[in-house]
């Protein structure tokens, strides 16, 4: 199962956020830098409201969701890359992982101490970002190193590695992320080797206060700092920020759907966030899900963005891969504007789909194989 890293400053809600996301309290969290030593993992089911609606037209007996896993890493602090605040052992952690969420105080609280004195979540990103860069650097320079000998001999794989390696070089010393660097497809291919923290794709979750999630249009000292890490994200990495508040979540992830709901609405907001940034994280990942559905079960199925047919069904079972026929392909859409699969063939909406078909995110399937 693919891994999102939670990472951030100190004190900035990670391990609160990870106790929401995953509804548990596997993380210490305390107004003190380096209470998170040891990674904490949770797998956490992702949130899919098409699922409760498919499985009340199948009349389905369950429902199981797609699901991935979430690791809460400790705080990295300035100085990390040369082993400050146990900085190596950490960068160790992003490392395993798959894909990063950067959390971001953007909330004002007298009572949490903040490590730099006051909240910047700029310079917050800039802090981690350049440790990030600093550690790369290294990785990259000894990789260059060890492929010289064998580039000179005429080593093809190590000439490869060198010219990307002296490619990146420049990029990163500028200060700019693996993951911007322009490169070709061949050299995205080899840099997944290289094992990078900044080539992993980023999700920013911007940690708001509990007053703050209705009033983010305005001009408080929240709305600010989430305008400026937007702002920020898309300019120099490219990617989103989602907005949270994981004190809020911590508070409904004791209470039931209904009574949850209820909270947020008295707080005049829908959702605090979290089930945004679970979703986001999915799609971090490069995940997509189609889904089945019958009397016994209703089910999300992971598969990997650009996943064909036969690697869909594979999935469910190697037998279903190995044998696979057909397809049968609805979307979730048109089958809820129908009503019914009967219905959904009647009006051509219902299809077969050969080995070439690229399966879509929402497609409804029935797998026709033979073994």
């Amino acid at each position: 199962m693919l891994k999102t890293g939670i990472v951030g400053l100190p004190n900035v809600g990670k391990s609160t956020l990870f106790n929401a996301v995953t509804r548990t309290r596997k993380a210490q969290a305390a107004n003190f830098p380096f209470c998170t030593i040891e990674p904490n993992v949770g797998i956490v089911n992702v949130p899919d409201d098409r699922l409760q609606k498919l499985a009340d037209l199948s009349k389905s007996e369950k429902i199981l969701p797609a699901a991935i896993e979430f690791v809460d890493i400790a705080g990295l602090v300035a100085g990390a890359s040369e082993g400050e605040g146990l900085g190596n052992q950490f960068l160790s952690h992003i490392r395993e992982v798959d894909a990063i969420i950067q959390v971001v105080r953007c909330f004002e609280s007298e009572d949490i101490h903040h490590v730099s004195g006051a909240v910047d979540p700029v310079r917050d990103i800039e802090v981690i970002n350049t440790e990030l860069i600093l550690a790369d650097l290294g990785a990259i320079k000894k990789r260059a190193e060890r492929n010289q000998k064998g580039a000179r001999s005429g080593d093809k794989a190590a000439k490869a590695e060198l010219a990307l390696a002296e490619k990146l070089l420049p990029h990163l010393d500028s200060g700019k992320p693996a993951l911007t660097a322009d490169l070709s497809t061949d050299e995205k291919e080899l840099l997944r080797g290289f094992f990078l923290l900044t080539s992993k794709p980023t999700l920013f979750a911007c940690n708001v206060g509990e007053n703050d999630l209705s009033d983010l249009d305005g001009d408080s000292p929240a709305a600010k700092h989430v305008k400026a890490v937007r702002e920020y994200a898309a300019k120099h990495l490219g990617c989103e920020a989602v907005v949270i508040s994981a004190q809020i979540e911590s508070e409904l992830a004791e209470l039931p759907a209904e009574e949850a709901a209820e909270f947020l609405a008295g707080l005049g907001v829908k959702d605090s966030g979290v089930s945004q940034l679970i979703r986001g994280a999915y799609h971090l990942l490069g995940l997509r899900t189609y889904l089945t559905t019958g009397p016994k079960e209703t089910r999300a199925w992971t598969i990997n963005a650009g996943d064909k047919a036969p690697a869909a069904a594979g999935v469910i079972h190697s037998d279903f891969e190995r044998g696979f026929i057909a397809a049968q392909i609805v979307s979730f859409e048109d089958l809820m504007t129908l009503g019914s699969e009967a219905k959904a063939r009647e009006a051509g909406k219902l299809r077969l789909e050969g080995k070439e078909y690229v399966v879509q995110d929402g497609d409804v399937v029935e797998f026709r194989f033979n073994v």
